[in-house]
């Protein structure tokens, strides 16, 4: 099978891209590589591998990259808020007004699996306990409602022959060869190791978490799944929903055998909760996270150890705004 990833040149699809090749797929990364063109530099065997650096919204570019493929997994967006919000007009032409085109091109060229990536954030804030995938969608920035406006375009253009799946990812954590430093685990870690110190500012916000290696699992189980239980259907996949101090405890607690590490907590008047259910993902498709919080934590702080991160603290590439700023995307 031959799988087109848009987007794959990044965080998750520098984790997610070795190992579909691993498991034999042929895989055609489509990626402005924003965030550098050596993100596959070390994989031993690239001979499955095709590397296009292309816009999304060169829909002409795109249909020739996509002939020949099997299934996409769809990664390639403006994400995070904060990056967003940096140019909203350019979030907007990237995360919705080239996917609808998109979708129609996959379906054009025979396409057999769409799995889109969403965000857990297009619930917004709820007050139950089990965010599940049935509840109301109530996203609260631009970012998240372009989201739901793709699920939803995602999902009306499916049939028999073009099966579409949305998954709702919680929040990515860990080490990649893309590596971002700018997700909570991922921040607190950094400074835990790298200054010494952690600012938690309020504290008993929920944050749900999943380790990248969860992550890649759950992308290959919807595309290795039987397509009966995949066909139209959203699927959170997060780990458990540990508050904003708990996850800082954890980092403070690992990083505090390697160094001596200060916590600091301010308060603040933004105690937004997000926190999700990922029962479905697990009775449907038997998927269970594997990896935990302090997993996450390990691998950062393994990846500082051994040098893998040039100028963690300031190296514009690991930040997904200050990259945004300084290559001033149009």
């Amino acid at each position: 099978m031959k799988i087109f990833v848009p987007g794959g040149g990044g965080y998750v699809g520098s984790k997610l891209i070795p190992a579909l090749l691993k498991n034999d797929y042929e895989v055609v990364v489509y990626d402005l590589f924003l965030y550098g063109e050596n993100v596959f530099d070390e994989l031993e065997n690239k001979s499955n591998l095709t590397l296009i650096k292309g816009d999304i919204r060169d829909l002409n570019k795109i249909e020739k990259a996509v002939q020949g493929c099997d299934s996409v997994i769809h990664l390639a967006c403006i994400s995070n808020d904060p990056s967003f919000e940096l140019n909203p007009k350019l979030g907007k032409s990237v995360n919705l007004d080239s996917f609808e085109p998109f979708v129609k091109i996959c379906k054009k060229h025979k396409i057999k699996r769409f799995i889109y990536a969403s965000s857990s954030s297009v619930y917004g804030i709820k007050k139950e306990k089990s965010v599940t995938e049935d509840m109301s969608l109530e996203p609260l920035t631009d970012y998240s409602k372009f989201k739901v406006l793709c699920e939803k375009i995602l999902l009306s253009n499916t049939d028999d022959n073009f099966i579409g799946t949305v998954i709702r990812p919680a929040t990515v954590c860990g080490y990649a060869p893309r590596q971002r430093l700018d997700v909570i685990v991922n921040i607190l870690t950094n400074h835990a190791y790298n200054n010494g110190k952690i600012k938690v500012v309020g504290g008993s916000q929920l944050r749900p978490n999943i380790h990248i290696d969860d992550m890649v699992r759950a992308y290959i189980t919807i595309l290795e799944a039987p397509k009966e239980i995949v066909h139209g259907e959203i699927f959170n996949a997060g780990y458990q929903n540990y508050s904003v101090l708990e996850i800082s405890k954890m980092v403070q607690n690992r990083v505090s055998r390697k160094r001596k590490v200060e916590m600091e907590v301010v308060p603040t008047n933004d105690n937004r909760s997000y926190h999700i259910s990922s029962e479905k993902i697990q009775k449907q498709l038997g998927f269970v996270a594997n990896y935990t919080i302090n997993d996450a934590v390990e691998s950062l702080i393994n990846a500082f150890e051994q040098k893998k991160l040039n100028d963690p603290l300031g190296n514009k590439l690991y930040f997904n705004i200050e990259t945004m700023k300084a290559i001033n995307l149009e």
